[in-house]
């Protein structure tokens, strides 16, 4: 089982970093909000999540917190504790391995 945490929790890093190049992009051209890509565990997702900069932000004020189309919830990983509408969802991973592993990669985190 603790494969298949890591691997979604590397899959979901992944779509974060992604993420964090959208969002610099469109800060350097002043804009509001942009596109961002499902932060899911599905590595073939391609869903788009519209967001505004500030909402992405405060996603990603928590390391464990991820930016999810609706439905794309792996309940047994993680819960949602937002709600955009019905646009997008933001989770929290709750599972131990998976909560350490984003934590671990998140390019926002301080490294000691």
């Amino acid at each position: 089982m603790a494969e298949r945490e890591v691997r979604v929790a590397h899959t979901e890093a992944l779509f974060r970093d992604v993420n964090e190049r959208i969002a610099e992009s469109a800060g350097r051209f002043n804009a509001d909000d942009a596109e961002f890509v499902c932060e899911c565990a599905d590595p073939e997702c391609a869903e788009r999540v519209p967001a505004t900069l500030d909402q992405y932000e405060d996603v990603r004020s928590d390391g464990t917190h991820f930016l999810l189309t609706p439905g794309h919830e792996l309940p047994e990983l993680e819960r949602v504790v937002k709600r955009h509408q019905r646009r997008s969802v933001v989770v929290e991973k709750f599972n131990s391995i998976v909560a350490r592993t984003v934590r671990r990669l998140d390019p926002r985190a301080d490294v000691a």
